[in-house]
């Protein structure tokens, strides 16, 4: 019986390596102005993921418009993008209400936006850990990080690579499935 177990995983391991999903992306975290958390995990698993650290009034606060547009425009084909709220470099907005405002009335964000949370040094969030683990720790706001369904953190790219530019996007197609 053991046997017969063991050649089933096997037989399916490589779609169960798939539907994997890294340890740091499971954790509850609280959305931005809301009650509601979402766990990483279930919106990712199996697909890259865009990751933000974002601030209300910043220079780059604009990027948020580009990453709704990328955020619409691979999101059927299995990207993820995930803005992270902080004020780590003194540039967020004063209540989390109005960043809520800043991202969803005044960019039109869908994305999951997390709540305020550090981002960098030993009080971040422990999704940031990982990142800053495998990477460079953001060194300012709308630093971009895409990890890969595997957790592997692939590109990063600093606040003045825009989300709209060939750098990211030629990185993401790469990660996208295949289309038949």
């Amino acid at each position: 019986m053991r046997a017969l177990i063991a050649a089933c995983l096997l037989a399916l391991s490589p779609t169960l390596m798939a539907a994997e999903c890294p340890a740091f992306l499971d954790a509850e975290l609280r959305k931005l102005h809301s009650a509601d958390t979402v766990n990483l995990c279930d919106i990712a698993t199996g697909k890259p993921v865009l990751v933000v650290n974002t601030a209300s009034h910043c220079g780059f606060t604009p990027q948020f418009k580009q990453l709704e547009t990328l955020h619409r425009k691979y999101q059927d084909q299995g990207l993820v993008v995930v803005g992270f709220a902080s004020d780590d470099f003194r540039q967020g907005a004063d209540s989390e209400a109005e960043a809520a405002n800043v991202c969803y009335k005044n960019f039109g964000v869908t994305f999951t936006m997390i709540a305020p949370t550090a981002v960098t040094g030993s009080g971040a969030n422990p999704v940031f850990q990982a990142i800053n683990a495998q990477s460079k720790p953001p060194g300012w706001n709308f630093y971009k990080y895409l990890i890969a369904p595997d957790g592997a953190v692939v590109a990063s790219f600093n606040s003045g690579v825009r989300p709209d530019d060939q750098q990211i996007l030629s990185q993401v197609e790469q990660l996208l499935p295949a289309r038949p």
